[in-house]
């Protein structure tokens, strides 16, 4: 129990909450999931210039990651996490403090 300016709660001291256990906010999470589309599509880019430079049967290699690779990125992009962290607990009911000195 905690005694707080003649009041003591009655249920025992929570654990505290932290600012990171609250969920992302909507604009973290858009911002997240276009940094990882942007990435797949710079890698893709590579790809098609490895296109021009790669001979033979090794040009499969980066056409492939040029034809494939935008369909997991759009995948990867459009999955929202649900990163929710534990729930908000609300402050426990304070009670008055009988004053048994009068």
């Amino acid at each position: 129990m905690r005694n707080v300016a003649g009041y003591h709660r009655c249920v025992p001291k929570p654990q505290t909450s932290a600012i990171t256990s609250l969920p992302t906010s909507p604009d973290e999470e858009r911002k997240a999931r276009m940094i990882k589309y942007a990435a797949a599509m710079g890698v893709r880019m590579i790809c098609i210039g490895a296109c021009f430079f790669t001979p033979g049967w090794w040009l499969l290699i980066p056409a492939l990651g040029a034809i494939v690779l935008p369909y997991f990125a759009v995948v990867a992009a459009n999955t929202v996490v649900n990163t929710r962290g534990r729930a908000v607990e609300r402050p426990g009911a304070l009670v008055r403090l009988r004053d048994d000195r009068a």
